[in-house]
């Protein structure tokens, strides 16, 4: 079993820009595609962003054991780690990187422990969170107002994580998580 590196942060924080970066800049980092019950926004692809899933095609892949772990983070919305995706990265000897809600970050660290090194990106702001959801134009203004007021619960998960890093600046976030990941991984 190889080392995994566990994102989690309320939507809008910037973390999956920040994975993006990481990936681009250190060798050897795979992104573990989540599976999600959603439906695709914007230009998501099935197999790049998310596995889009049925609700019931998630449900019997839950049924068999087929998750790391999952959790329902909308009402009627579900979220996992295939154990097939860590297979696949771990056979090539890469390091894992997750994008996952706090729930689900939290969860991970439980699982995998020292193996895992957990890193929280807050926002500097909760208007601030509002803001950069508004400017993404992908959510209705209910989806948005939802998600803003996830963020008041998610933000109380920070002291679970390893990291906590708040993206005010992006560069400075990205070099601050940089020097963490090159630790870890080293």
């Amino acid at each position: 079993m190889g080392k995994l590196i566990i994102f989690s942060a309320p939507s809008g924080s910037g973390k999956t820009t920040i994975v993006r970066r990481l990936m681009e800049e250190i060798e050897g980092l795979e992104f573990s595609v989540s599976a999600t019950s959603r439906a695709p926004r914007g230009a998501e692809q099935h197999g790049r962003d998310y596995y889009f899933l049925s609700t019931e095609e998630f449900d019997r892949l839950v049924a068999e054991d087929s998750f790391v772990e999952w959790e329902e983070v909308y009402a009627g919305t579900k979220y996992g780690t295939l154990r097939s995706e860590l297979e696949r990265i771990w056979a090539k000897e890469h390091t894992i990187l997750f994008d996952v809600d706090v729930k689900g970050g939290v969860r991970l660290k439980e699982i995998f422990g020292d193996k895992a090194l957990s890193i929280f990106i807050m926002p500097p702001s909760v208007e601030e969170l509002r803001r950069r959801l508004e400017g993404r134009a992908t959510d209705s203004p209910e989806k948005i107002a939802q998600r803003v007021a996830k963020a008041d619960e998610e933000l109380g998960y920070a002291p679970r994580f390893d990291v906590t890093v708040v993206n005010d600046n992006l560069d400075e976030a990205v070099a601050q998580v940089r020097k963490a990941v090159e630790e870890f991984i080293a």
